[in-house]
């Protein structure tokens, strides 16, 4: 009781999931979740990222950051960057408990027991990622880092994508049991979350290893009773069939905005980064999601530049498909080599500057996009969940300001779109 603990997720949603999901735990053991670190913090867990070299930098930053700052404090890690660290690197960072992607669920517990007992360091590492797997059951009443809950149900990839090294770090595909959801999704409910999204390594694949799907999860997800907000998290393009769009679209709690990562508009590149489909692919999906869900659908996407052998028609290629597929809010990536990958052996390595190029038209395209779908709301009145400091976002996942209340939903009239977000006024 009393012990004051830090926890950080960097990346993708599934490691905020994580995190949220080990800080509850730790929560419920009477420890203090805080904001800041310090001197006087007992115990910091970082929930780490591997899918660029950036992100690896970042985690290291951090560790390294901790262990300056709280010389006496439990230092563990888990996740993707900390699968495949070394061990010896792991001690000389001072880490104390090094957990990988697996094992997360006794993670909390472990350092509750190391703050009481001598710091011996400890791996509590699976080695063998690929060896079959249960679902690792973790459970969370209320969110304790965000406003809104995201609902860890899918792990895993067996995609391979040239250039990505998570299914390396993730293990093979596993799906949690639709009642285990919807039991922690009607808690959160009863506790006062007003919001829940689905996450997934792989998101949708969900339920193919247990029989069942992510339709046929949104259909009994769309019974509860007092579910206001749905969302999903990243979808691969191939993965948006009829069915999940059938039952998306009558879903009323979903929101209208779905992830759908592109990547490359180029059919070679997309070739070599083995996506599984071409370019106008990707834009007949775009068409049939809005045929399903409504013209108003946010579509955002991921970008990666400068990946090998892109020359400046594939980039333009990629800035076409942008325009021609109506996306919103885009993630630019430079291309990141990733050891052990099949595109690090690929020739036609991108010159570090003209990745960078490349990088800053897309984001610039990306933001004209944005503007562009963002406009058709001005004047309008938009629902937003507040989230913390009067910031929040619409239904259809852009960033407003207005004044209410941390978990307030709240219908407001979209003044302007300025600097990347609504500025809005309550109505009397």
């Amino acid at each position: 009781m009393g012990l004051k603990v830090y926890v950080h997720a960097f990346g993708c949603r599934s490691s905020l999931c994580e995190g949220e999901y080990i800080a509850g735990a730790l929560k419920s053991y009477g420890a203090e979740i805080v904001k800041e670190y310090d001197s006087d913090t007992d115990a910091a867990i970082v929930v780490t990222c591997s899918v660029t070299n950036e992100a690896d930098r970042k985690c290291r930053r951090l560790v390294r950051s901790l262990r300056g700052k709280i010389p006496g404090g439990v230092i563990a890690v888990c996740g993707c960057w900390s699968q495949g660290l070394d061990v010896n690197a792991a001690r000389e960072m001072g880490i104390d408990i090094l957990a990988g992607t697996k094992g997360k669920n006794i993670l909390p517990r472990a350092v509750m027991d190391m703050l009481n007992t001598t710091r011996n360091f400890q791996d509590l590492r699976t080695q063998d990622i690929f060896s079959p797997s249960e679902w690792e059951e973790l459970s969370l009443t209320q969110p304790v880092m965000h406003s809104r809950a995201f609902i860890k149900i899918q792990d895993g990839c067996n995609h391979f994508c040239t250039y990505c090294i998570i299914p390396f770090m993730r293990g093979r595909p596993v799906s949690r049991p639709i009642k285990n959801i919807i039991d922690e999704v009607q808690r959160l409910i009863d506790g006062g979350t007003k919001e829940i999204i689905f996450t997934g390594i792989h998101l949708g694949i969900y339920g193919r290893d247990i029989d069942t799907s992510l339709s046929a999860l949104i259909r009994e997800t769309a019974k509860i009773s007092g579910l206001h907000r749905l969302r999903m998290g990243s979808l691969e393009p191939f993965c948006l069939d009829d069915e999940l769009l059938a039952a998306l679209s009558e879903c009323g709690a979903f929101c209208h905005h779905l992830h759908l990562p592109l990547q490359s508009g180029d059919d070679d590149i997309l070739a070599d980064m083995r996506r599984g489909y071409r370019a106008s692919d990707f834009v007949k999906v775009c068409e049939k999601a809005r045929a399903f869900l409504g013209d108003d659908l946010h579509i955002s996407s991921d970008i990666i530049a400068g990946f090998p052998g892109e020359s400046d028609t594939a980039f333009m290629n990629t800035l076409d498909v942008m325009r021609a597929s109506g996306l919103g809010r885009v993630h630019v990536f430079p291309y990141s080599e990733r050891k052990n990958t099949i595109a690090a052996t690929l020739p036609g390595k991108i010159p570090h500057d003209v990745k960078i190029s490349r990088v800053e038209q897309a984001i610039t395209l990306g933001r004209e996009l944005l503007e562009n779908y963002a406009e058709r709301f001005v004047g309008h009145d938009v629902e937003i969940l507040i989230e913390h400091d009067s910031k929040g976002h619409t239904r259809h996942y852009i960033d407003a300001e207005c004044v209410g209340e941390n978990n307030e939903i709240v219908t407001a009239r979209a003044l302007r779109y300025d600097n990347g977000k609504f500025e809005c006024v309550r109505g009397n």
